[in-house]
């Protein structure tokens, strides 16, 4: 239904006069008396208790510590104690105080009620409008602080609007903002792609942070680049690919870990393109022989992004990748990340110690800086010198000293690992470790009081230990100096649009009985929209983690071969990756294609009597199952 200013403005008009006499004592009682409940039901530990996020032995010990500290700050002790999430705190803040909890979804919200604020005041004050209801005189808004009893009447009195609160997450509020601010940009690419036959690009100067909004109209070729970065956001995309071919250009994005064809453009464009992407993050136009490598910095709906431009000369031309850098893709906290509450709580134990090394392994794009920078950011910035050595920085954060490494200079990640170690730090990250020095003095400093966080690329959590071996550390200084290893991969998710259950085939439950799994009942996504007719939409990790005790340390100290780290692994009765994927293909989270994609390595390791060697092949180092 279209209604338009002049007929607000009458209802709010005739509502106004109607309702002056008690307006400030019905202000009052929206503003004490949410959504019409007459008080409130329990406090958040009764209600985390009673919604299974809490078991009994974690809600007496809140009450021990109410009692201990004799304060009436619930949340705050939960908090502390990390027995909920952010986002489950949230909900049962809601249901406290009797508002409703959501998801928001941004195709559904009402462009008209989200123009009723301003940009900055939603971002502010963490609220978002999302629609009408009652024919038009109520504007319903989302808000991440349901505590904040004023904040209705506030909106009320923007709007000249009757106003119901509901709630969601800080998370959901900005990426709503982000998605509907982008989805703004009214481009014709078919128009954009026509006028861009007679371009000449010229070489121009640009701002570090230039808003790709504001650049929309200046030439064909600027808005042609424009829309790519700004759709490849809208759709979710990590990756831009912009490939030359004999007769086109093709442009890709890389969404959940897969290539989609998006559009094509012109071949004779395609120098235009390059030129332009080349101007805008400094490199040399007239080079296209070797590769180049640049960064940009903008802004899109106000949202700052970093671009990782790469060039490479292929035979019709240079091919180029955008890397898409978004601070609020990569912070998405461990709550977040797929891990299992035991695999989480084991995790979180490891991060809070005062020495020792942490890795992460996996091949390239399977998270793990995701999930170093997600543990980063549940220590205290505050109170403790966390610094980190990376090549290159990909994401700036304000609660850590980040340096980079510059190895034509001297500056590699042995030399600024030695200068850090004279900064008085408490928590070291390295970006990966790559060889015998760095591995030594990384060693080094976990044996003298700091807790070192690193990355390695390895198969899986037992064999780390012997490729640090093989870099060159003595088995006696990696048993103590080891603490943990998280090994994972990113499988994709079931779309949650399309999702359905179905019956194993023959052929997956044979697979699964030969490893003495049995599911009666999967979930697959049968395509949408939303999916792309893919089935998946995100992603999320299987992990591997491996904690370093008294017992593995013998064992290390004596024989630190991979066929003894794996057996000592299998052993002590933690998951692996193919199992963890299992746990998640039984919770519908992913699909068994999924897990035997990501896992396979693992699936064959978990013993000879499950699959037989005569049943794989050895491909380029890698086990393929038949």
């Amino acid at each position: 239904m279209k209604i338009t200013n002049d007929t607000l403005i009458q209802n709010n008009e005739i509502d106004e006069t109607q309702d002056r006499s008690d307006d400030s004592t019905r202000g009052l009682s929206q503003l004490y008396n949410p959504q019409g409940t007459n008080n409130q039901r329990n406090d958040l530990a009764d209600i985390l208790l009673q919604d299974g996020v809490m078991d009994q032995q974690q809600f007496d010990q809140i009450r021990k510590q109410q009692r201990e500290k004799n304060t009436k700050d619930v949340e705050q002790l939960i908090r502390q104690s990390r027995f909920a999430t952010k986002e489950q705190i949230l909900k049962a803040k809601a249901t406290s105080l009797g508002y409703e909890f959501i998801e928001i979804d941004p195709e559904k919200i009402d462009k008209l009620a989200y123009t009723k604020l301003d940009k900055s005041y939603i971002k502010i004050n963490r609220v978002l409008p999302i629609h009408f209801k009652d024919n038009g005189l109520t504007l319903v808004v989302a808000s991440s602080e349901p505590g904040n009893v004023f904040i209705a009447d506030d909106v009320k009195r923007q709007t000249k609007m009757n106003v119901e609160l509901v709630v969601c997450s800080d998370q959901q509020i900005d990426s709503t903002c982000d998605i509907l601010d982008v989805g703004g940009l009214d481009y014709d690419v078919d128009d954009i792609i026509n006028d861009m036959d007679d371009v000449e690009v010229v070489k121009e100067q640009e701002h570090a942070n230039e808003d790709l909004e504001k650049q929309a109209g200046e030439s064909p070729v600027i808005k042609f680049v424009n829309y790519l970065i700004s759709n490849a956001l809208h759709e979710g995309a990590s990756d831009i690919h912009i490939e030359p071919k004999e007769k086109y250009t093709r442009i890709r994005y890389r969404i959940d870990g897969t290539l989609f064809e998006t559009m094509q453009a012109p071949a004779k464009m395609h120098p235009a393109i390059s030129s332009r992407l080349k101007i805008m993050s400094n490199l040399d136009i007239s080079e296209r022989r070797l590769p180049q490598d640049g960064k940009i910095a903008v802004v899109v709906g106000g949202h700052s992004i970093d671009l990782r431009v790469s060039t490479l000369p292929v035979t019709q031309g240079e091919k180029i990748v955008i890397r898409i850098l978004d601070k609020k893709n990569i912070m998405h906290g461990l709550e977040n990340s797929g891990m299992l509450p035991k695999v989480k709580s084991q995790f979180e134990q490891q991060i809070t110690q005062p020495h020792g090394i942490m890795l992460v392994t996996g091949p390239t794009g399977s998270g793990k800086s995701t999930t170093l920078y997600s543990a980063l950011n549940q220590m205290d910035g505050e109170k403790l010198n966390i610094s980190t050595v990376e090549d290159p920085v990909e994401y700036e954060l304000g609660f850590c000293n980040q340096v980079q490494v510059k190895d034509h200079i001297g500056m590699s990640f042995a030399a600024a690992l030695r200068s850090l170690l004279r900064q008085d730090p408490d928590i070291i990250m390295i970006g990966e470790i790559r060889d015998a020095e760095t591995a030594r003095i990384a060693v080094q400093a976990a044996l003298t009081g700091h807790l070192v966080l690193s990355t390695l690329h390895t198969n899986d959590a037992p064999s780390s230990i012997t490729r640090l071996v093989n870099i060159g550390i003595d088995p006696y200084l990696i048993a103590a100096s080891l603490n943990t290893i998280l090994a994972q991969r990113l499988v994709r998710k079931v779309c949650e649009n399309c999702k359905e259950i179905y019956e194993p085939t023959d052929k997956e439950k044979e697979r699964l009985s030969s490893l003495n799994i049995y599911i009666d009942q999967m979930f697959k996504g049968r395509g949408c929209d939303k999916c792309r007719n893919s089935g998946y939409h995100g992603r999320t990790g299987i992990y591997e983690l491996l904690v370093i005790d008294d017992n593995f340390r013998k064992i290390i100290n004596a024989d630190a071969s991979i066929n003894s780290m794996q057996k000592a692994f299998s052993e002590s009765g933690q998951n692996n990756l193919f199992q963890d994927g299992i746990e998640k293909v039984k919770l519908g989270t992913t699909t068994l294609e999924e897990i035997l994609r990501a896992a396979q390595a693992a699936e064959v390791g978990m013993g000879d009597d499950t699959i037989h060697s005569e049943n794989t092949d050895v491909i380029d180092g890698n086990m393929e199952i038949k």
